[in-house]
């Protein structure tokens, strides 16, 4: 190839280069534009004290309803009492004082369960229901046939899956 040929080439390929260039600054521009007016309106934080009209106190993270009611005497006892029953985090793990020394911490009593029998008529009435889960899906015999649980359900008062 000949210089000629070379400078000619570099010639076209600048000139392809600056109107693809020149077609894209209107965009640019526009964005710069729609960026400055959307900080204008306080739509886009300016930082970790961002004072706008969607946070006029500048705070990052502000109060979502600020109508406090305790005092800090308030606040103080809560945190004494949660300490002595053992309720308070500690670590990175998340378990609470009294799993990590239950020697330490009052038992707490739990609640009374249901009887064996409770559990079974639940059951049984489940499976009469079609409340059962069948297979992967997670849908109750009752979501997969409600021809075949709809007169029980009508007669118990549910209406979701009886047909009309």
């Amino acid at each position: 190839m000949t210089t000629t040929r070379i400078l000619a080439l570099t010639f076209v390929l600048a000139s392809a280069v600056g109107a693809a260039s020149a077609q894209t600054m209107p965009q640019c521009d526009q964005a710069l534009a729609d960026t400055h007016a959307a900080q204008l309106a306080g739509d886009i934080p300016h930082g970790d004290l961002d004072i706008s009209a969607h946070n006029p106190g500048g705070d990052i993270h502000p109060a979502a309803g600020a109508n406090v009611t305790l005092t800090r005497a308030q606040v103080k006892a809560e945190l004494a009492a949660a300490i002595r029953a053992g309720v308070v985090q500690v670590g990175e793990e998340g378990r609470t004082l009294a799993e990590l020394e239950p020697a330490r911490y009052p038992r707490v009593a739990e609640a009374a369960g249901l009887t064996r029998e409770q559990v079974r008529a639940e059951t049984l009435r489940a499976i009469r229901d079609g409340d059962v889960q069948q297979g992967e899906t997670g849908l109750t015999l009752a979501q997969m046939f409600p021809q075949r649980y709809a007169a029980v359900r009508v007669r118990d008062g549910e209406s979701r899956y009886a047909m009309n």
